[in-house]
């Protein structure tokens, strides 16, 4: 019996998938559940699992775009797994001893195919536009230059840069690459964006982590970082200031009455804008906890499209790199998101006198369409007042009940 394999669907909206890479040579046996293919959404990387073992057929190239419910690959179930024979294994070694270019091909399958070789249809339409085959990176398999890569292909203006010497490299975007371009880009052409900046002395919240750190790690199993406090103060600021927590909708405004906030982190294909559902309704435990489980999903590539999707506000951590001071930009539909950034000692005047103090620039960027410069500025000042007085606003004055200690 021979099984279609079809795309499925990796989350509502999503109609097109890109094969990102096959992890499967045509005519290999897979084993059922075993992922053959890793396919990019505009969303996430998604691994694509056997259905059934058998022998694999591939109907598609690395590259291609291809719908939700397409059949992209064939796999005879009646099929049995080859026995490994160590006659023929042996015999194999020894011819690859007697001829090192076929070892040299065999070991890389990409040295035997002709790398850059284009369809007829793509060497008819580089021929029409009077451009060399050899400068073009092919984006099929084993660099295969498509019909795709011809038409985007755009013949070169003025004189080249001279590389001898020197070495450029070309890669195709993934489609969560590509989208995220997209998305960023509509930010700036869609939204009356701009940003407010303010600092905020972490003093207290050091002293906090300092004294409370170790209690909580060891009664929780997570850290107490910063995100825990600077998402509760985002929480409490969204309902001061409910048209933070908005979004525009054709003519309409659509406000909410619950925080889902996004958490931008750092993956292997990326950023990733995972949300903590109900944000409002968590301790500082319940903040950190999902923080690292959201963080652990995403750098283990096994983040879904529905855990990516939803999110009112924004948060995103620059200093975790370095960043002292930035513009963060809008994730739309979303109408703002704060910046945070690296913390450093600078002289600050305390009732008259310098003091050095941990400073953290902070930086609100907001959609002016439906956000009002005093609501941003105002927003901005009642998470300053947050953090600089965790104790009182954040734990209602009892650390060991907020901390659940």
């Amino acid at each position: 019996m021979v099984l279609e394999m079809k795309v499925p669907s990796p989350g509502e909206s999503i109609t097109e998938v890109e094969i990102a890479v096959w992890l499967v040579q045509d005519g290999d046996y897979v084993e059922k559940d075993q992922a053959i293919a890793e396919v990019d959404s505009d969303k996430a990387t998604l691994e694509l699992p056997a259905e059934e073992s058998g022998i694999i057929t591939l109907k598609a190239e690395e590259g291609d775009a291809v719908e939700v419910g397409q059949v992209v690959c064939l796999i005879d179930t009646s099929a049995e797994k080859p026995v490994e024979n160590d006659t023929n294994i042996n015999v194999t070694n020894e011819v690859l001893k007697q001829s090192p270019k076929l070892s040299s091909e065999l070991s890389d399958p990409k040295q035997s195919y002709a790398s850059g070789t284009p369809s007829p249809a793509a060497n008819k339409i580089l021929t029409e536009k009077g451009i060399d085959q050899k400068a073009i990176v092919g984006s099929g398999r084993d660099g295969r230059i498509t019909k795709e890569d011809a038409i985007k292909a755009v013949p070169s203006m003025g004189k080249a840069i001279n590389q001898e010497g020197r070495g450029s490299s070309k890669s195709k975007m993934s489609m969560l690459r590509r989208k995220v371009a997209e998305r960023l880009v509509e930010a700036k052409n869609t939204t009356a964006m701009l940003t407010t900046f303010n600092e905020v002395d972490m003093s207290f919240i050091f002293e906090l982590r300092k004294e409370y750190k170790d209690k909580f790690k060891d009664k929780h199993g997570v850290g107490l970082g910063f995100m825990s406090f600077f998402t509760l103060a985002v929480v409490r600021a969204l309902k001061m200031y409910p048209a933070v927590n908005s979004m525009i909708d054709g003519k309409e405004m659509i406000s909410y009455d619950f925080c889902d906030i996004s958490i931008a982190v750092s993956g292997p294909k990326g950023l990733m804008v995972p949300v903590i559902r109900n944000a409002e309704n968590l301790s500082f435990k319940g903040v950190e906890s999902e923080v690292k489980r959201l963080a652990i999903r995403a750098r283990e590539g096994q983040i879904t499209v529905d855990e990516m999707t939803g999110g009112t506000f924004t948060i995103s951590n620059g200093g975790v790199f370095g960043s002292m001071l930035s513009t963060p930009i809008i994730n739309p539909p979303q109408s703002g998101i704060l910046g945070m950034h690296n913390i450093v000692e600078r002289p600050v005047a305390i009732k008259g006198n310098v003091e050095i103090r941990p400073i953290m620039f902070v930086a609100l960027s907001y959609d002016h369409r439906i956000i009002d410069g005093r609501e941003s500025v105002s927003f901005l000042v009642a998470i300053k007042e947050a953090l600089e007085n965790p104790i009182e606003i954040l734990m209602n004055n009892d650390i060991k009940k907020s901390l659940e200690l």
